[in-house]
């Protein structure tokens, strides 16, 4: 087979990437390991910065986001047992949009295919070839377990942390930068309405808790647990017991649907290329979920790449694509650096000593008081204009 664009991976960079390539009239196939089910199912994200928001609006892929996204103006810091709300509206004339990763996914799936694109689900053994030539090549075996090879002039790794296209680089090209934090998150969707409008992030004497949503029915709650607990150690009724005597008030309460438990990390690696092969989203970098970046990081990543392949393979100009890394990485770094200065702010490390709890509690009343403070929050929270 053959394509201009190959993609590896079907979750909101390599979907979108095909959709952005498609109406600039560039062909592409998306592969994916899971089925489209799993895919479509599957909860992560759910924070739309604005950016994203508006240019998912200018691509035609806005309206159910429009009908069913919940629309937020600010969020909450509890602490010192009060709530102290940032306003974003106020601060920058912009909000965010809680709306799921996995309904991006599902809108992003019927449009493509409703175009006719060839995305093709549960693929295994995945190979990438000849990276360094003008001809890049992906082996694979489709769902028939019918072995195939896909020539493609370039090659998209959208195929998360620990996926295939990563590790096709090779170490020598790659540094890495890696910090792992001593924490970990426990989080659970059940069916109760959520307890606030908006998002609370909640710095307690027993460690870091979140208050988040993915509709008027389903509330998304986050606890900061020791990273070396395991699911067993947390029924239901101490999960509760511990999310009210965190936020110090009663929440909402319902049956827990999904729980999850995830380590805390931030990861970077550079270049995000490889000859032909580009990395996007997730494969080329991680960040802590309290920033809540790392789907509008994959969003902003494809954006540019959609424009560099565009360039290269309609104007012949390579400009933009040898540029690709560097631009991403500006904005990568400046999320890394907010999602890090939330999750230290925010959480409770072990074996702080008390000067060191104090400063923390300092950086939060200034950041709740200071309009200078709250203003850099707010901007970096929305989402900063796209490069």
């Amino acid at each position: 087979m053959r394509t201009q664009v190959a993609i590896v991976g079907a979750g909101p960079a390599g979907l979108l990437l095909s959709h952005l390539l498609w109406l600039e009239g560039i062909d592409s196939v998306v592969l994916e390991a899971r089925s489209r089910e799993y895919v479509e199912a599957r909860v992560r994200a759910g924070v739309v910065e604005h950016p994203s928001v508006e240019l998912l609006r200018e691509v035609g892929l806005a309206d159910r986001l429009d009908r069913e996204g919940l629309r937020h103006q600010g969020v909450i810091l509890r602490f010192d047992d009060a709530d102290h709300r940032i306003d974003f509206h106020a601060l920058t004339g912009k909000q965010i949009t809680v709306y799921g990763q996995q309904e991006i996914v599902k809108d992003l799936i019927a449009a493509r295919l409703s175009a006719g694109a060839d995305i093709q689900f549960e693929v295994s053994d995945v190979a990438l070839h000849d990276l360094a030539s003008d001809l890049p090549r992906i082996t694979y075996r489709d769902a028939n377990g019918v072995n195939q090879t896909l020539e493609a002039d370039l090659i998209a790794g959208c195929d998360g942390f620990h996926g295939v296209s990563r590790s096709s680089i090779p170490d020598s090209v790659l540094k890495t930068y890696d910090h792992v934090y001593p924490f970990a998150w426990l989080g659970i969707l059940a069916k109760a309405a959520p307890s606030n409008e908006e998002l609370i992030y909640c710095n307690s004497p027993r460690g870091f808790a979140l208050h988040s949503m993915r509709s008027p029915e389903l509330t998304r709650l986050y606890l900061q647990v020791d990273p070396h607990d395991v699911i067993a150690d947390w029924p239901d009724s101490r999960i509760w017991d511990e999310l009210n005597a965190r936020f110090g008030f009663g929440l909402n309460e319902g049956p827990v649907v999904e729980r999850l438990l995830a380590p805390m990390r931030s990861f970077v690696v550079e270049p995000m290329r490889h000859g032909r092969l580009f990395l996007a989203g997730d494969s080329a970098h991680i960040v802590p979920a309290t920033g809540a970046k790392g789907m509008n990081l994959a969003i902003a990543d494809v954006r540019v790449l959609s424009r560099a392949f565009k360039a290269l393979l309609q104007d012949r100009d390579s400009s933009l694509l040898e540029s690709y890394s560097d631009t991403c990485l500006r904005r990568v770094w400046r999320a890394e650096h907010f999602s890090y200065f939330m999750t230290t702010m925010l959480h409770r490390a072990p074996g702080a000593d008390p000067f060191q709890q104090r400063l923390q509690l300092s950086q939060l009343r200034y950041t709740a008081t200071s309009t200078a403070a709250a203003t850099s929050l707010a901007e970096n929270y929305v989402g900063l204009p796209f490069a």
